[in-house]
């Protein structure tokens, strides 16, 4: 029987969604969860990985069981034995060609920035606390409209990780502020490594007056990854919905 998960946790125990031989990994603790109640070895494949120390809210997986059992009973029975940073949120049953990476027609991940010399300790480890001057929000906003779109993201992307197609599709890019509060969404059907940390990365340096929009541009046009800004904490970013053209998370 198939099922897929909705999955939200905190990545500041782990090193990040992906099996590591020397490491502990969200799916490394799932799939014991489910080997225990399944009795027998079981293989989980999520919607995207996430690095260690980003967060999710709906990370998406599917799975396969020997057993036949109600979804609600095993969403019961995960949350019994996983870890309380880990928590499945929603379990559905699907058909056995559903794949949660492969038939995803988009990711959409947050990045949230507290912005300020001062931050709630609660925030700790799911904010980028970014002291200093502040952004020049019209700026942001518009480097933001500039790298929604089709572009040459080589630059975006960790150094020596890049694919032979840096070509990525962002179809929506958008800065909201709450107070000291900003969340900038990201939605695209897949993302070069580090992607999204780095164009916040790029867009803080905008914002901040250290670069300008023409080297913004010349970066999208097929730039290196050391033209580039920095690559800002995994701790503000958190992996928020998939969709399936239906309702999963």
């Amino acid at each position: 029987m198939k099922f897929a998960a909705v999955i939200s946790y905190l990545g500041k125990n782990y090193s990040g969604w992906q099996v590591q031989p020397d490491a502990l990994s969200v799916q490394e603790v799932l799939e014991g969860v489910l080997a225990k109640i399944n009795e027998a070895p079981v293989r989980i494949t999520g919607a995207g990985r996430t690095d260690r120390g980003v967060n999710a809210w709906g990370q998406a997986a599917s799975f396969s069981l020997d057993k036949d059992i109600a979804p609600e009973k095993l969403r019961l029975a995960m949350n019994f034995y996983l870890p309380e940073d880990i928590r499945v949120m929603k379990i559905f049953a699907v058909q056995s060609d559903f794949d949660a990476r492969r038939s995803a027609l988009w990711r959409e991940y947050r990045y949230f920035v507290w912005h300020g010399w001062v931050c709630p300790p609660a925030l700790n480890n799911y904010v980028w606390w970014r002291k200093g001057k502040n952004w020049d929000m019209d700026i942001a906003r518009e480097a933001c409209s500039i790298i929604q779109g089709r572009h040459n993201f080589r630059a975006f992307c960790r150094a020596g990780e890049c694919p032979d197609d840096p070509f990525r599709t962002i179809d929506r890019l958008k800065i909201r502020n709450r107070g000291p509060l900003s969340i900038i969404t990201v939605r695209a059907q897949s993302f070069l490594t580090n992607m999204v940390r780095i164009i916040v990365g790029n867009v803080n340096a905008l914002a901040l007056g250290k670069q300008s929009l023409d080297w913004l541009e010349g970066l999208l046009s097929g730039g290196e990854r050391s033209d580039s800004a920095m690559t800002v904490p995994a701790c503000g970013l958190w992996f928020w919905k998939v969709n399936y053209g239906k309702e999963l998370a």
